[in-house]
């Protein structure tokens, strides 16, 4: 099979917005560093990298007729958000178990940002204490027998949309995506920096490249502050995925990168290098991004840049995944 066999519904305006970040490679003084913008991407609730997932998952959530779409997330979840704006668009309700994940001292955590948007477009939104976790959780599992106890037909989407048969498919396009501009462009871009925490994202990108066949590096920067897990489930997924879009080689170890050293101890909390990125890309920029993945796979790409493992000569595509509705959560860290 190849990926035009993987019937897709289309939720995005097109190919997502790249463009160069040139104030930013200035200041920095190294490579040269572009934008791949998946917060511009469409018309579902600021989009996000999780809407390209769910152009994949959602034809199979109606070929088996399912009403509801079941997922779950940290209160913050980017990945519900678009959930819930997906089933709006397409008809379906949606069940959102948001756990909290994080422990952040912001009174309105639950009440702003990505969990309002949430609760505008009709989601049931369920609030659980639980911690972080990107395996299977209890809370998801009883949401799913409740939509059937009350004679619904559910469709589960892991976190993130990522440990799911389907969950790498729309970033496998998306490599495709940026092999059509980088022509258009004139411009070939020999690092990726993406951050990574359920995984699908990178591993999704890893199998598109890999079959193109090119001096490339996909750099997954933690944010999950579980790098072996993270690690793993990347590279499991990337190999899914490879499988999958009928790649007629194995996914090499060497192809497979997550780098630790940004997320701080603990998943969704900002350390000091997250939030001089946002500071520094919002003041150079005017792009804004969020303190629980962009902001570190940013800080990432600051500190490689600055300390030369990211060559000078190099053009460096940074994933904008889009999580600013995330922002308001977190306001007192910019008094």
């Amino acid at each position: 099979m190849s990926l035009d066999d993987f019937e897709r519904y289309p939720l995005l305006f097109g190919p997502s917005p790249v463009h160069p970040l040139d104030r930013l490679s200035d200041h920095l003084g190294g490579a040269r560093i572009w934008a791949k913008r998946e917060d511009c991407n469409a018309g579902l609730a600021y989009g996000g990298n999780k809407t390209r997932k769910l152009e994949y998952l959602l034809p199979d959530a109606l070929r088996q007729g399912a009403d509801t779409l079941v997922s779950i997330g940290g209160v913050q979840s980017n990945h519900t958000r678009q959930v819930a704006a997906v089933a709006a668009h397409a008809g379906l309700k949606a069940v959102l178990i948001q756990e909290s994940w994080v422990d952040w001292p912001d009174a309105v955590n639950d009440k702003v940002g990505n969990i309002l948007l949430s609760r505008v477009m009709g989601a049931d939104v369920r609030l659980v204490r639980a911690g972080f976790g990107i395996g299977v959780k209890d809370s998801w599992r009883q949401a799913l027998d409740d939509v059937r106890a009350a004679g619904g037909t559910p469709y589960a989407i892991p976190a993130g949309g990522s440990d799911h048969p389907l969950g790498g498919l729309g970033f496998a396009n998306w490599a495709r995506e940026v092999q059509r501009q980088e022509a258009e462009l004139g411009v070939f871009f020999d690092t990726i920096v993406v951050c990574s925490v359920t995984g699908s994202t990178q591993a999704g990108m890893i199998a598109g490249f890999a079959g193109q066949d090119r001096p490339r590096r996909v750099l997954g920067i933690d944010a999950s502050a579980k790098i072996a897990e993270t690690r793993d489930q990347v590279a499991r997924i990337a190999r899914n995925t490879a499988e999958l879009i009928g790649l007629e080689r194995d996914v090499r170890d060497d192809e497979i990168t997550v780098l630790e050293g940004w997320a701080g101890d603990l998943y969704g909390i900002p350390v000091e290098s997250t939030v001089d990125a946002i500071k520094l890309t919002g003041r150079l920029q005017g792009m804004i991004i969020d303190p629980v993945y962009e902001g570190k796979s940013m800080a990432g790409l600051i500190d490689l840049v600055r300390g030369g493992e990211i060559p000078k000569d190099s053009n460096v595509l940074y994933a904008h995944l889009g999580g600013q509705p995330a922002l308001n959560a977190y306001s007192g860290i910019f008094h």
